[in-house]
């Protein structure tokens, strides 16, 4: 007996031993990367395997590749895409011109109704001035040709939104984006934060290259790290290169300058520059802007500035763009969110105010929703 409970002790005590002996056996310990990367792959064989990564072997399908390779998409061209969306401004805009049409068509158009029609304007963002000349307009034009009829209304109506439309006697609406003598096209995107520049940089390169042309982007942006990411993404689907700065904080003229500098060696037909956001009201960002612009012109000239504008601001938006004004010579605006909002009246006052025709316009989310503005497809939408 005392020989069994003897080989029982020793059995636990060596059973103890090991499992403690195997607790103090050194663990081999995982590598950690650094934020932001994967960890490293182990090993899949002995010491002396090469791992599966860095072998000549195929990469089994379910390991994710290092870089996501987009492909190369070949967008419709711009010409018509406003007819096309005319829906959605229509949706947008549909109350406005309902309400005009429904005030003049009265039997008995007195002092309240043309200030009902008055109100109406000023209500849709065209502008106090405006939305007066255009009541005085109108007025003078019923009483001289009697007009009561719905056509006849309608017609007026018409006319009278294309002449507020009118920047000058001969509106020049179209994007000069042809290289000239060996040297492409510049576009220089500008606005505050939040009206969708960089989205509109991509959008646009998209219209160019399904009109045929090639395009090279420069990000500009070096403030927000997401957005030289972004183009670059717009960029890539569309096979467009984009020149970014290698770190963030970069001097954004110089990284604009040498964006024009790859664009003219590689010969492309248009270079587009996106910019950083900035409040009107900073000065010290807005004179860097300036700076932007006048680097750019040392190696090539600026054929356009536009604009971008939230159509849902409204006259708020007004006020940026007259500082943009000051600032950079504008060429041109882009109103994006136009489907957003029934103050379609916007393109009238921002028209009037810088003297600058709209030239494009954003009517949705989608890649290929900015357009080129048409006056009487956006005249015709209104109205019905």
């Amino acid at each position: 007996m005392e020989y069994v409970i003897l080989i029982i002790v020793l059995a636990v005590l060596a059973v103890g031993l090991g499992g403690f002996l195997l607790f103090m056996r050194p663990r081999r310990r995982g590598t950690i990367a650094p934020p932001g990367q994967p960890p490293a792959a182990p090993p899949s064989g002995g010491a002396g395997e090469t791992p599966a990564a860095a072998t000549s072997q195929p990469v089994p399908e379910t390991a994710a590749p290092a870089t996501a390779v987009l492909d190369v998409e070949r967008p419709p061209p711009s010409a018509g895409r406003l007819i096309r969306l005319r829906a959605r401004l229509a949706r947008s805009q549909s109350s406005v011109g309902s309400a005009l049409l429904s005030l003049l068509s009265r039997d008995r158009l007195d002092d309240d109704t043309w200030d009902e029609i008055e109100e109406v304007l000023i209500t849709a963002d065209v502008g106090v001035t405006p939305a007066r000349q255009m009541v005085d307009d109108l007025r003078t034009k019923v009483k001289v040709l009697g007009a009561r009829g719905p056509e006849e209304v309608k017609t007026l109506l018409r006319t009278e939104l294309l002449d507020q439309l009118r920047v000058a006697e001969h509106d020049d609406r179209s994007l000069h984006t042809a290289p000239h003598n060996g040297i492409p096209a510049v576009l220089l995107m500008v606005g505050v934060n939040g009206t969708g520049k960089t989205t509109t940089c991509g959008k646009l390169a998209r219209a160019l290259i399904g009109d045929g042309q090639t395009v090279l982007l420069g990000a500009a942006d070096t403030f927000r790290a997401a957005a030289a990411d972004q183009l670059q993404t717009w960029g890539e689907r569309v096979g467009a290169e984009t020149v970014r700065a290698d770190r963030d904080q970069a001097d954004p003229a110089s990284v604009a300058f040498e964006a024009v500098s790859e664009g003219i060696k590689t010969g492309v037909d248009t270079v587009i520059i996106d910019t950083a956001g900035r409040l009107h009201t900073k000065t010290d960002l807005m004179d860097e802007l300036g700076k932007v612009k006048r680097v750019v012109e040392k190696k090539a000239p600026v054929n356009e500035v536009l604009l971008v504008l939230d159509a849902t601001t409204g006259q708020n938006g007004l006020r940026q763009a007259r500082v943009f004004a000051e600032v950079v010579a504008i060429t041109g605006i882009v109103l994006t969110k136009l489907d957003g909002t029934a103050k379609g009246g916007i393109v009238i006052a921002v028209q009037r105010e810088l003297g600058v025709p709209v030239k494009l316009v954003g009517l949705g989310e989608g890649p290929d929703d900015l357009a080129p503005f048409d006056p009487e497809v956006f005249v015709d939408a209104i109205i019905g």
